[in-house]
């Protein structure tokens, strides 16, 4: 998966990357250059007192190390573009796909881990990318070279790297192998901290009302402990790596100076080329462990390569078609035939069997028990998500035909559970028609019954309203989310329990402001009260995920009984306050 994301996304950055190797080689060749440079100053200049040779071998190196520097700074500038740009490009993608699933792609990742995927995820990946193009394309160049360069100075010495290099290799491969279930063990618990961390900041007024804050902190301790046992675990393993490439490397070096030194005695080597062969040395010894820290890295990367992969290469259930309707008829006709939905390795169906015609100027409502599958009735108008089964049809065309963009244009939905963006007033008004003038802002502020506390606030339209609307109560963010439809000026109207945390009078002029404002367009109304629905201008009632009843008010009172048991039960809820 790591090799087909990176081939994937790093394709348009070839030429960085070519730069890269191209520096990294002359950078990579200058360092191995200058210890022979230094040998033969030590054994040509310094030894035999030729200040003139020490000077133009010092003038040398000197060169050599300007070069050395101007490269690798080049090959780390085109490495890190590459990087970034890779980044930036995955975490476009991750993103776009996301955005791209329905209710039913999110329900199956979450959204905690859709947000780990997108940043620590592709942060994993970008940073295995930056070290590749810096170190990984150096480490090869360096060990190969070295070794050569080292023979060149005295083959004679050539054993001992003939068993350091493999000795040190066998010891980091131990070591990544431990590291690789660790590292994936680890992106599985940051996913749980995140999740966990969500839902407590989400409902922290729920943890406080209910006097959970012990538990709730318990229950993050527990995953944050789990998160935290891992890491050391993987600390500890990976502890281990710079104490045995020290060992290994220091273990080598004397055996060089004890073997070299007897050459030397013998008249065999010079003192400069047994530093030279020191530094051969460690520059081989050096190269294996960085290529071993990027060999660490490399599980990690490779985990989240999956993740992300996982991700692009899930096919959200809603398509667009490949040829898409691009006209829809106003004002809209919304028809449901044996219409039916059903979750993946679900045993039964949620919907079933569903059909009805919500025509252009009246008033549909749905209602039911909790959890008879209304507010997933109204997600298929939208196509949110898509009938397993049957149809959905609106002015006489399938939906899984027509242009998503331009079904939802025509569509106001106010969720069950209204949601307003960081920003202003204003500006969550205009979500749907960026276009709208202050006085239709107003106009649809006041037949949403929201004008009198919008204008009671410091700046209006202009007032700040954080993530989410927790600036304001419950019922002001509803009727703000319903004034955000009517802006929109659709032909037809989706409210998923709207109503529900208004009061009863401002719920009945909330409804009879309505009227006319929506008297040409198509309204679907889910509700759990019944006052809410009562004047509709046909109620389909809803039991287990099957329509029981449809009728105006008066006439499921006699044929529907469970109807019947819904408004009995409220009454007796009302009378008995």
């Amino acid at each position: 998966m790591l090799i087909r994301l990176l081939g994937t996304y790093l394709g348009p950055y070839k030429r960085e990357l070519a730069g890269v190797v191209l520096l990294q080689f002359v950078a990579t060749g200058a360092a191995l250059y200058l210890p022979s440079v230094n040998a033969d100053l030590i054994d040509n200049g310094v030894a035999v007192g030729d200040t003139s040779y020490i000077v133009a071998a010092g003038a040398k190196m000197l060169l050599v190390t300007l070069v050395q520097i101007a490269c690798s700074v080049g090959s780390v500038y085109f490495g890190a573009r590459a990087a970034m740009g890779f980044g930036r490009d995955v975490r476009s993608a991750v993103v776009g796909r996301a955005r791209s699933f329905s209710s039913r792609e999110v329900g199956r990742f979450g959204a905690p881990s859709l947000i780990t995927r997108s940043t620590n995820d592709v942060q994993q990946v970008q940073m295995m990318v930056v070290l590749s193009a810096t170190i990984l394309v150096m480490a090869p160049i360096m060990c190969v070279g070295g070794v050569i360069m080292a023979i060149r100075q005295d083959a004679g010495l050539s054993w001992v790297l003939a068993v350091s290099v493999p000795l040190l290799a066998l010891a980091m491969v131990v070591i990544i192998t431990k590291l690789v279930p660790l590292f994936r063990a680890m992106q599985t618990r940051i996913d749980a901290v995140n999740r966990v961390l969500r839902e407590q900041i989400t409902g922290i007024r729920v943890v406080r009302a209910f006097v959970r804050e012990r538990s709730e902190a318990q229950r993050f301790d527990s995953v944050n402990g789990a998160l935290t046992d891992t890491a050391l675990r993987v600390g500890r393993t990976a502890a281990l790596m710079i104490p045995v490439v020290m060992g290994i490397a220091n273990l080598t070096s004397v055996a060089v100076i004890w073997f070299g030194g007897k050459q030397i005695d013998a008249g065999n080597m010079g003192v400069g080329s047994l530093t030279a062969i020191l530094s051969y040395i460690m520059q081989i010894l050096m190269s294996v462990m960085m290529a071993s820290v990027i060999a660490m890295l490399a599980p990690r990367a490779a985990v989240s390569a999956e993740r992300i992969t996982e991700v692009l290469d899930t096919e959200p259930s809603v398509l667009r078609p490949l040829l898409p309707a691009t006209v829809m008829d106003r004002p809209a006709l919304v028809e449901l035939r044996q219409a039916e939905f059903k979750y993946p390795g679900a045993e039964e169906p949620v919907l079933r069997g569903i059909s009805f015609t919500a025509e252009p100027g009246q008033t549909t409502a749905i209602i039911g028990a909790t959890g008879s599958g209304k507010t997933t009735l109204l997600g298929l108008i939208p196509r949110l998500i898509d009938v397993t089964a049957g149809s959905v049809r609106v002015s006489g065309v399938d939906v899984r035909t027509l242009d998503p963009e331009l079904l939802r244009s025509h569509i106001g939905l106010v969720p069950q559970t209204p949601f307003l963006f960081s920003g202003t007033v204003a500006s969550n008004l205009r979500y749907g028609n960026p276009d709208a003038t202050e006085e239709e802002l107003w106009r649809a502020l006041e037949i949403a019954q929201a004008d009198d506390f919008v204008r009671a606030m410091p700046q209006g339209l202009a007032t700040p309203v954080s993530q989410g609307g927790t600036t304001v109560s419950g019922g002001q963010r509803q009727r703000l989310a319903i004034a955000r439809a009517l802006v929109r000026q659709p032909s037809i109207y989706l409210f998923d329990d709207s109503f529900s945390a208004l009061d009863l009078s401002t719920d009945a002029r909330l409804r009879a402001a309505l009227r006319p404002e929506t008297e040409d367009a198509c309204v679907i109304i889910v509700a759990q009260r019944v006052s809410t629905i009562v004047d509709a201008d046909q109620i389909v009632v809803l039991e287990e995920g099957r329509t029981v009843g449809i009728g105006t008010h008066e006439q499921l009172l006699e044929t529907c009984p469970t109807y019947v048991e819904i408004v009995e039960s409220q009454r007796s809820v009302q009378e008995a306050q």
